[in-house]
């Protein structure tokens, strides 16, 4: 999995442009190009070096005869003076069914062993994002079977929703008992884009979807994190085109899950340094913006089909001001935040019910039954959020019985939605669970009527619908 063969990467060697071009100058994976006649188009994928082992991506004109590049695998044994063939199109990957079960890279290439992708029909990883004409303007609530989610952050069909944390809080872990809660229940196609994934979460990725049975249905795409940063730079853009495949020619509802969008904006900053631009706020490329909307733009919903995007965002140094999760929030319908405080405390999932939100929760989208109970959580676990001061400086025997009532709500509620997951079986041993939206509002309502005032804490701690409430424990335990 390591390596990037790139002998995929164009179908049809045929149509080559009669004129050829020679390396004037390497740096890294900058590789400036001269081609005496035609100068090929940006965008257009060039392939370099005696056997056109080195594929590179034309960036910018430099002048009329010459263009600047960025290679998409190594540039090693690449020299001045070597040939360089314009393959006359952009970079193209395969598409169609023939991929579902399957794992490719960023040039359309099997990297799962299996047999490599040849004819067909291949389409260039640059297409435009969907018309404003052909959209549709519907809004549907997406049931993930978690109940945090579910309840305080639901995600819309054909919207796209954030993971946000930092490194270790569990974003991985929840896309992916995401993608084994969707697998099972979700009639339609799950595509996994891993960008600067470690090669180890690939494999296990493929491995865990192989032996749950899901696989046949889902396609995965990685850059992986010891690839270029060019080839880490497109292989969001070249899952997009085989999510829009299906949803616009098979006529398909797709769920792109995306981890970690971070690396994207990471590999366009090292883009952007090796081109030699100079850079923006934090370090970050002055084309951040425009560079985010490209690729995010492309998941819409159509007449035909929707894509889903739920994708996992690192949030440097847990600074919610960087650069690169601000400008992720503003094209996000949901935004799931992921709290290392929580983690510590032993709830997981370790959603912050506070920071997370989303643009479904409204009483004519969802429903007022469901707006009204996660807003009587959300200022039942805000209120305790505040208690909290008094309760470390004078104890709980010094607060009123209005206010002792509302904690005794709050920790239950935060219990209640802790769960177990199945992505975590084989490290818990607990059996993971599913819960409905039903079962997770029934519950909510139970605590916050007081019906579970008197059982231990630990009783709705990692469970799934209330009616698992262990209320024989004996003494509380979280």
């Amino acid at each position: 999995m390591n390596g990037i063969p790139a002998q995929n990467a164009f179908p049809d060697e045929s149509p080559i442009a009669e004129a050829g071009g020679s390396v004037t100058a390497i740096r890294g994976s900058v590789v400036d190009v001269c081609f005496p006649a035609n100068l090929p188009a940006v965008n257009n994928a060039l392939k370099a070096g005696h056997a056109g082992q080195v594929v590179i991506e034309v960036v910018a004109h430099q002048s009329p005869t010459q263009v600047r590049g960025i290679a998409l695998n190594s540039t090693q044994g690449l020299s001045r003076g070597a040939p360089v063939i314009d393959t006359g199109q952009p970079l193209s990957v395969p598409v169609g069914r023939r991929l579902l079960g399957r794992m490719l890279n960023v040039f359309g290439a099997a990297i799962d062993g299996g047999e490599p992708f040849t004819g067909g029909e291949w389409r260039s990883i640059h297409q435009p994002p969907l018309p404003l004409a052909r959209r549709t303007a519907k809004t549907a609530m997406f049931e993930t079977g978690i109940k945090a989610i579910d309840l305080l952050s639901p995600l819309e069909r054909g919207g796209k929703a954030g993971m946000f944390g930092g490194a270790g809080v569990g974003k991985t872990v929840v896309i992916a008992e995401l993608i084994h809660n969707m697998a099972g229940r979700y009639q339609g196609v799950s595509l996994f884009c891993g960008i600067g994934e470690r090669c180890r979460e690939a494999e296990e990725t493929y491995r865990e979807m192989r032996a749950a049975g899901v696989l046949n249905k889902a396609i995965l795409v990685f850059g992986q994190m010891n690839e270029a940063p060019g080839a880490r730079f497109r292989v969001g853009h070249a899952a997009l085109t085989m999510a829009e495949y299906f949803r616009d020619t098979e006529k398909q509802d797709v769920l792109l899950l995306i981890d970690n969008i971070f690396r994207f904006i990471q590999a366009g900053t090292e883009v952007s340094g090796l081109m030699g631009r100079i850079p923006s706020r934090v370090g970050y490329q002055p084309t951040l913006a425009t560079e985010l909307a490209e690729l995010e733009e492309r998941i819409a919903s159509s007449q035909s089909g929707a894509i889903t995007s739920v994708q996992a965002v690192y949030v440097p140094a847990d600074d919610f001001t960087d650069p690169s999760a601000s400008h992720t929030f503003s094209h996000l319908s949901a935004s799931v935040v992921l709290s290392r405080k929580r983690a510590a405390q032993g709830f997981y999932p370790a959603i912050d019910p506070l920071a997370s939100n989303s643009k479904m929760l409204n009483p004519s989208l969802v429903g007022d039954r469901h707006y009204q109970v996660a807003q009587a959580v959300r200022r039942t676990l805000a209120e305790y959020e505040e208690l909290k001061d008094i309760i470390a400086m004078l104890g709980l025997e010094e607060l009123s019985e209005t206010d002792r009532r509302t904690v005794n709500r709050a920790r239950r509620l935060e219990r209640f939605l802790t769960q177990p997951f199945f992505a975590t079986e084989q490290y818990t041993g607990q059996t993971g669970r599913w819960v409905s939206l039903e079962q997770t509002l029934t519950g909510c309502e139970a605590i916050l009527a007081d019906r579970f005032a008197d059982a231990p804490e630990h009783a709705v701690y990692m469970i799934g619908a209330i009616d698992e409430a262990r209320l024989d424990v004996g003494e509380d335990k979280a």
